[in-house]
């Protein structure tokens, strides 16, 4: 809530003397972090890019909550905890603990639909009927997973306007670089996020929110869908579980082209879910931060 003039607050927002005109040195790291995101383009969105994504994330999130520990960051959100911009970066504090929440669901569910069928085909016993029976709910599972990865995308989307820090002129140096950090530290969480649960949803096409332009952060050239889907793990699996459930040709064949592709994707669900896992730690170590630093 923006200050009023019988506010008392509202006499101190002028630049303060006591806080120096040079960012601090953990805000140039963070900021590095941040450029090290930008400069990450790729024309597929593989695992390899988005485990490298993830990892520059982790970096970059670690330095965030780090930061919050600071009696500098703690006296910016003393000072300014009136202002609009606080109540939105608290608010997306939980945004970005929701949307990790929903990758990591989405990770968890397939994972032990993978593992069930996995289960069947090394065992060999049940036959096709069985395999076949466990590919379709497997199929159905996937259905469940996308319809989920929907709808958390489009909650992202209609984050758009909440998630736009508002600019201010009438602060120092420090409280703007902060102000700028969270703000760019938000969008490239959920930016990087969004791209994650696409790829999970075996999307074959990186599907763009005008909203996420400010970052720059992803800037995907339009590629054919079949090239996109030889990099996504997931895609493979869904295709592979179509053939085998639909297709009329050997069984045999099918269920070793099966057996291939759920084995890639176990793998990259391993490295995804460890990432999510340190990221999702860290975002609630930032928030409990943010909450004992206003409610103190």
């Amino acid at each position: 809530m923006a200050s009023s003039p019988l506010n008392p607050k509202s006499h101190s927002h002028g630049r303060s003397n006591s806080l120096p005109s040079r960012s601090h040195p953990l805000i140039l790291e963070c900021n590095e972090h941040l450029d090290g995101l930008r400069a990450s383009k790729a024309t597929i969105f593989s695992s390899l890019f988005l485990c490298k994504n993830i990892r520059c994330l982790q970096d970059l999130i670690e330095c965030v909550e780090k930061l919050t520990h600071l009696s500098l960051t703690q006296d910016v959100l003393l000072h300014e905890r009136e202002e609009n911009w606080v109540d939105e970066v608290l608010d997306g504090s939980l945004r970005l603990l929701d949307v990790c929440s929903a990758a990591k669901d989405a990770l968890l569910h397939t994972k032990e639909c993978t593992r069930e069928l996995h289960s069947i085909i090394r065992r060999k016993r049940g036959g096709e009927m069985e395999l076949a029976a466990e590919a379709k709910k497997f199929l159905t599972s996937r259905k469940v997973v996308k319809k989920a990865i929907s709808k958390a995308l489009a909650n992202l989307n209609g984050t758009s306007k909440s998630c736009n820090i508002s600019s201010t002129t009438d602060k120092d140096h420090q409280t703007l670089s902060l102000i700028t950090l969270l703000q760019d530290t938000e969008v490239a969480t959920l930016s990087t996020f969004q791209t994650l649960l696409q790829f999970i949803s075996g999307s074959t096409q990186a599907k763009s929110n005008s909203w996420l332009s400010i970052s720059k952060l992803i800037q995907p050239k339009r590629v054919g869908c079949s090239q996109v889907a030889d990099e996504n793990e997931f895609a493979q699996v869904d295709a592979a579980l179509h053939s085998f459930v639909f297709s009329k040709t050997s069984k045999f064949e099918e269920t070793n082209n099966l057996q291939s592709h759920l084995e890639k994707m176990e793998s990259c669900i391993q490295d995804f879910e460890e990432g999510l896992e340190f990221l999702f730690r860290r975002l609630i170590k930032i928030r409990v931060s943010l909450l004992n630093i206003l409610n103190h």
